[in-house]
């Protein structure tokens, strides 16, 4: 530090302003100091920084799902969902410019105790919770260990922790609506998980935007948010109500498996069958014809629960926040 201030000109003291991105210094001076250090190839000592300020300028993306019992595809479920890597890249971009690294720990109920002690080992100054199962215990467990926590959807009344969420039910209004402006009159769902916030929502805002539209029977099977399991559902489904000419897919990833399914039992999309998925992921792209879905600003959320974890750091008293984004319908080719 002492060759970087001699290389700027200015004081040791200003040297380390700019190092912590202090909001006071000038600018002009700012932009010396950073020419003086990519000159001098200065980098500051990380585990000395850390006795000092007692950050690790590292934070966790905690990625909970629920323990499928003889289910060995945990892990590739989770690299492999468009879902999880728009999280991580939205998380991402707004933590780089921090110089905050994000570590990805995926883990499900029976991990629980392996996250908990890392955690309490103080590896990370925060947590980016992703957790989509009403019976999760790990947000309450997260809470109790006092580490400044974002959840990413609306947590339980009884748990006061900052959230960022979408509008799932008028997501799931706009999925309705689309169907039946194009005359569906026989309407399905595929749902999620009905004990996650995102499944339950979903489910409620399709059927009750039905109902008052004098749609009251609503045939549908819960799902897991997996491509094989929508598919094997939607042959059941429609095994069972072959006269279904509309069906809402909780999410775009299942829709892949539900057009497959509709495909292969001779039905056209959409002329016999108009599919709307859910997210406007990377897989709405995969599906042919291309799928008709709701999108959620996914990148945009994880950044927002980045920037509201950050605040959380750094002022440990902050009291909990949400942020409530709203969903848009994207139209292609399935409705």
């Amino acid at each position: 530090m002492d060759q970087v201030a001699q290389a700027a000109g200015v004081s040791r003291a200003t040297v380390s302003r700019v190092i912590n991105g202090a909001p006071t210094v000038d600018a002009k001076i700012r932009e010396v100091v950073q020419r003086a250090i990519a000159e001098t190839g200065y980098v500051p000592n990380g585990a000395a920084r850390t006795l000092v300020t007692r950050r690790t300028n590292s934070v966790a993306l905690v990625i909970s799902e629920p323990e499928r019992p003889n289910d060995s595809s945990f892990l590739n479920r989770v690299f492999t969902d468009p879902y999880f890597g728009r999280i991580t890249a939205g998380a991402t971009g707004a933590l780089r410019p921090h110089d905050i690294h994000l570590v990805i720990v995926p883990t499900d109920s029976s991990g629980h105790h392996h996250v908990l002690r890392y955690l309490r080992q103080g590896h990370v100054d925060g947590v980016l919770l992703i957790s989509s199962h009403g019976r999760d215990r790990l947000p309450r467990l997260v809470f109790d260990l006092g580490i400044p926590a974002v959840v990413s959807a609306r947590p339980p009344r009884s748990l006061a922790v900052s959230y960022v969420d979408v509008d799932q039910r008028l997501g799931a209004r706009l999925a309705a609506d689309r169907l039946l402006a194009r005359g569906c009159r026989r309407l399905a769902t595929i749902t999620g998980p009905l004990d996650s916030p995102a499944g339950h929502d979903r489910f409620d805002g399709f059927r009750s935007y039905l109902a008052a539209h004098g749609l009251s029977e609503v045939p549908y099977l819960e799902g897991d948010f997996t491509r094989a399991g929508a598919e094997r559902l939607t042959r059941e489904l429609l095994g069972r109500h072959p006269e279904v000419d509309g069906l809402f897919v909780a999410s775009d990833l299942m829709s892949e498996g539900a057009l497959r399914a509709v495909q292969d039992l001779g039905r056209r999309v959409p002329e016999d069958v108009a599919v709307v998925g859910f997210d406007d992921s990377s897989a709405a792209l995969d599906c042919r014809p291309l799928l008709t879905t709701v999108r959620q600003p996914v990148e945009e959320m994880a950044a927002e629960m980045a920037g509201m974890l950050l605040a959380h750091i750094a002022s440990p008293g902050r009291l909990p926040d949400s942020v409530t984004f709203q969903p848009t319908l994207v139209a292609r080719d399935t409705a």
